[in-house]
């Protein structure tokens, strides 16, 4: 049948053959889109055939309807014949994929999913196998894969391009196969002309009287398919009104099709095919005792000859099949409800020792709410969920949600369910299951958990005093009910509202008067968090001792970490705040939590732009962006965009930094965050300086200050007031930046952060009047900068300006000189040049600043060039960046000439000289 199905396909046929031919030399990924019947299938088979002709490695696997609730069975179909080979990985990869499999517990230490882990060692496995020969992966029906193989599928097509592996998948015209679809080509099959349609039926029908033959070419509408099961079913002798009925779809006119062929089955024939459709794995045994406990008789393969002979279904000693997902279709189709529950009733009953899947059978057996049964599907979910299969974990919550029996168990089932779909990003399925938990919720911790969620569905609105008054009030519920940890995450959520959008002093000290009373620890991450987005002006000298004693104790994991990293960027300790970052970052990349990793890179990039550390902020956002584009993060890709344009405008790269904010503001104003949209305008302000622009970076830096504008954020000023202050040229507006900084002086004076005292002592170094300004520019000199190294030299390039313009040229020229090295060294090259301008103004000269090793790559191979020469392998640093050791190969093979070197050996001098 496939070599018939492709006729007219040549162009078709040539694309998948361009993919497996080119396999040895290049990775590629084709997307197949059509109809049910068009051809998609027998494309697949032509290239596996033709993979395997070649020498090539072609793995199989076929999407099925009843299996997409079981995690990671499309991956298990389409490697099983390699698992041998899991026990060659890292052994964290081998454990999450072995426990994806079922065939090893998950790690206790494993408490989130480890989805991106599996997707990994899929990846390492696959890169090891293409060492032998080029591997094909073909996937036909993608859209009943179930949602975590299509995750690890999506990964792969993103790296397919640098190993000798391909993808080829299939799906119907109608379906996504993944949320955010990889940039790969697709392939659209189109009804086939007339002349191809004649071809085929000549060549499956020569014979067909000419009546029927033109009814047959009329209601196929040049579907392959159609054209070759209707013209048998007519044969068969079924009144042709029953089959090309036109007001019958295409698709259930050939399911019709074949369910005509099922009524001449014999009775166990028909009862093996309906367990077959049931089924979830299609192993032959299974199918013959579910099939014997249905019937009540013993039936053998024997029964299944004639279904065979009919051309529905394939079967081998193991395996059975049918011939077309059609089949499938139309014998469930003709069963009714009582014979399908029975199906599953009877695959249930034979399905010792595997708990999940006789569990989804019972589930489906059953027409009515059983707890049993219910609580069977939580055991489910919390296994999926371990094994990092959080699609299937939340679809077994809600299947246990409509079986729930106890009203609290349904609640509980249902905010479950929502929390694990805000973890997938499915907002709109979340926002549905809580509003089905809402009327039921009585007790006083479940309506803690709703407000919670609903604080994670609405992330962007109503930032209204009511609202954080009701999260107040509902910690101080939760606490009294004896779970300060929920309460302390509701004042956490309130804190981060009111480091938005400042509600006022009052409510802010009563967000931290009710977490500074709840039973936790004073160093517990949420509670240091809470402190920072509430009070982090007037709590700073009580939250800089308690970050300078998490940095000596140590011993915080990895989310207290992110969550410590985050608190010191919210109160501008970013001194501090990148220790906890650093150490964040390495532990969730390790851990394979790419989500989290994401916002943690964000935050590690906007802490490095103020110590101008390339070498970790380049790379961090190159990470950040593409980690936050997979996993569809437009609030995180918006924050990496935004570091992106700060390192650009401080390198002096003018074009990118306002190509890249400009992206930024346009996905800051689709998805509303008014920290980022501060944070943009600060960035416009610098890019404004780097071009000497200072009307334009007064103008876009002012908006923060400006309590009328969108952009208007009180915590940020303390950072922006350095970029105003230096922006700030003419009367009227050094009289705006001195308003604004004297109101700073009296809520953030007193601050014991060392960026905000240093960001203060610059403006007002700056914008002192003439007899103040020496005395105001040795104190801020007198200041510790040591770890705001940019801020000192542009106060001393400042300073230097300043003694210049008063004719005390001598003296000017120290700070400048120091200035224009500080620069130089900090890879800073606008305001580098701008020092040299005021050193030859001041009668000295400067040499031409030459472009460093780091300069010349790109930020993903100065990361990976860091790793090389830290002695890594291709195999290790690909863990750690999730990429193919291939990738790494291919990355290092450009650096090395870049750098002038042949070896990795010489990598970590060259860099260390840089």
């Amino acid at each position: 049948m496939s070599g018939t199905i492709l006729f007219g396909r040549d162009r078709e046929l040539a694309a998948v053959d361009e993919l497996v031919d080119g396999l040895p030399e290049r990775g590629s990924a084709l997307l197949i889109r059509g109809a049910p019947g068009i051809g998609k299938s027998s494309l697949l088979d032509h290239a596996v055939t033709r993979a395997r002709n070649s020498g090539l490695t072609a793995l199989k696997a076929s999407g099925v309807q009843t299996e997409t609730h079981l995690p990671f069975a499309g991956l298990h179909q389409l490697t099983h014949t390699m698992t041998d080979r899991i026990s060659h990985l890292p052994p964290t990869q081998a454990e999450a994929l072995l426990g994806a499999f079922g065939m090893a517990e998950p790690s206790r230490s494993a408490s989130a999913p480890q989805s991106f882990m599996v997707a990994l060692a899929t990846l390492s496995l696959l890169g090891e196998a293409t060492a032998e020969a080029p591997v094909l992966l073909v996937v036909d029906d993608a859209q009943w894969l179930d949602m975590p193989t299509l995750d690890v599928l999506g990964f792969i097509a993103r790296r397919v391009g640098s190993e000798p592996l391909g993808l080829l998948l299939a799906l119907r015209e109608d379906r996504t196969a993944w949320p955010g679809t990889p940039d790969i080509h697709e392939l659209h099959l189109k009804p086939l002309e007339p002349t191809a349609a004649d071809a085929l039926l000549d060549a499956r029908n020569p014979g067909l009287d000419p009546g029927v033959r033109r009814l047959v070419a009329e209601m196929s509408a040049g579907n392959p398919l159609a054209l070759i099961e209707l013209p048998i079913t007519l044969a068969d002798g079924v009144p042709s009104e029953s089959v090309v009925s036109p007001a019958l779809p295409l698709t259930p006119r050939l399911e019709r099709a074949f369910a005509s062929r099922l009524a001449d089955l014999p009775s166990d024939t028909r009862h093996a095919l309906l367990i077959t459709a049931a089924a979830d794995d299609g192993a032959l045994t299974e199918v013959l005792a579910a099939a014997s406990a249905l019937t009540g008789t013993a039936i053998s393969a024997r029964s299944l000859e004639p279904a065979i002979a009919a051309g529905l279904v394939r079967a081998d000693e193991f395996r059975i099949g049918f011939t077309h997902p059609l089949v499938r279709s139309a014998v469930l189709g003709s069963a009714t409800l009582a014979d399908r529950l029975a199906a599953h009733g009877a695959l249930a009953h034979t399905l010792h020792g595997q708990p999940d899947r006789q569990a989804w059978h019972r589930a489906a057996a059953i027409g009515r709410p059983d707890e049993a049964v219910a609580r069977q599907l939580d055991q489910v979910a919390l296994r999926a969920r371990g094994h990092g299969a959080a699609a299937a974990a939340l679809t077994a919550l809600e299947r246990a949600t409509a079986l729930s029996e106890v009203p609290s168990a349904r609640v509980a089932r249902l905010l479950g369910a929502a929390e694990l779909g805000l973890e997938l990003g499915q907002t709109d399925r979340a926002s549905s299951l809580l509003q089905q938990a809402e009327p039921l919720v009585v007790d006083v911790l479940d309506r803690a958990r709703l407000l919670l969620l609903r604080e994670g569905i609405e992330l962007d609105v109503d930032t209204s005093t009511p609202r954080l008054h009701l999260l107040i009030t509902t910690a101080e519920q939760a606490s009294a009910a004896g779970d300060p940890e929920l309460a302390l995450r509701l004042l956490r959520t309130a804190a981060r509202r009111c480091w938005w959008s400042d509600p006022g002093r009052e409510l802010r000290e009563r967000v931290v008067a009710a977490a500074e009373r709840l039973p936790v620890s004073e160093l517990h991450p949420d509670l240091v968090y809470t402190l920072a987005g509430a009070a982090p002006v007037e709590r700073a000298a009580t939250l800089l001792d308690r970050l300078q004693r998490l940095e000596r104790e140590g011993g915080y994991d990895i989310l207290a970490a992110a969550t410590l990293g985050t608190a010191a960027t919210m109160m501008n300790a970013y001194d501090h705040a990148t220790g906890f970052l650093r150490h964040a970052a390495a532990g969730l990349r390790g851990q394979g939590r790419l989500g989290l990793l994401a916002q943690t890179l964000v935050s590690l990039a906007f802490s490095t732009v103020h110590t101008v550390d390339w070498e970790t902020g380049l790379p961090a956002v190159a990470e950040a962006m593409r980690l936050a584009d997979e996993n569809a993060q437009p609030r995180w890709l918006t924050g990496a965009r935004i570091a992106k344009a700060q390192f650009a405008a401080l390198r002096g790269d003018l074009d990118t930094a306002r190509a890249v904010i400009g992206e930024a503001e346009r996905q800051g104003l689709s998805v509303a965050n008014l920290s980022n949209l501060a944070f943009i305008q600060i960035t416009r302000g610098l890019i404004g300086l780097a071009a000497d622009n200072h009307a334009e970076a007064f103008s876009c830096v002012w908006r923060v200050f400006d309590p009328a504008d969108p952009a208007y954020h009180p915590f940020l000023q303390t950072m922006a007031i350095a970029e105003l202050a230096e922006a700030a040229t003419g009367d009227e507006q050094r009289a705006m930046a001195k308003a604004a900084l004297q109101q700073l002086v009296t809520s953030a004076g007193a601050s014991e952060a060392q960026l905000i005292r240093v960001n203060l002592g610059f403006a007002h170094a700056l914008l002192a009047d003439d007899e103040h300004a020496e005395e105001r520019f040795r104190s801020a000199l007198d200041l510790d900068m040591s770890r705001a190294p940019f801020a000192r030299a542009r106060l001393m390039l400042a300073y230097g300006a300043w003694l210049r313009r008063r004719r005390r040229v001598m003296e000017a020229r120290t700070p400048l000189r120091i200035a224009r090295d500080s620069f130089a060294a900090l890879g800073v090259e606008p305001w580098r040049e701008r020092a040299c301008q005021e050193l030859r103004s001041a009668g000295e000269g400067s040499k031409r600043q030459s472009l460093t090793g780091w300069d010349l790559l790109t930020p993903q191979e100065l990361q990976i060039a860091q790793f090389a020469a830290e002695g890594l392998s291709n195999k290790e640093i690909g863990r750690q960046l999730y990429l193919s050791p291939r990738t790494i190969g291919a990355h290092l093979y450009r650096i090395f000439p870049k750098l002038g070197i042949t070896s990795r050996g010489q990598l970590r001098e060259k860099l260390s000289v840089n």
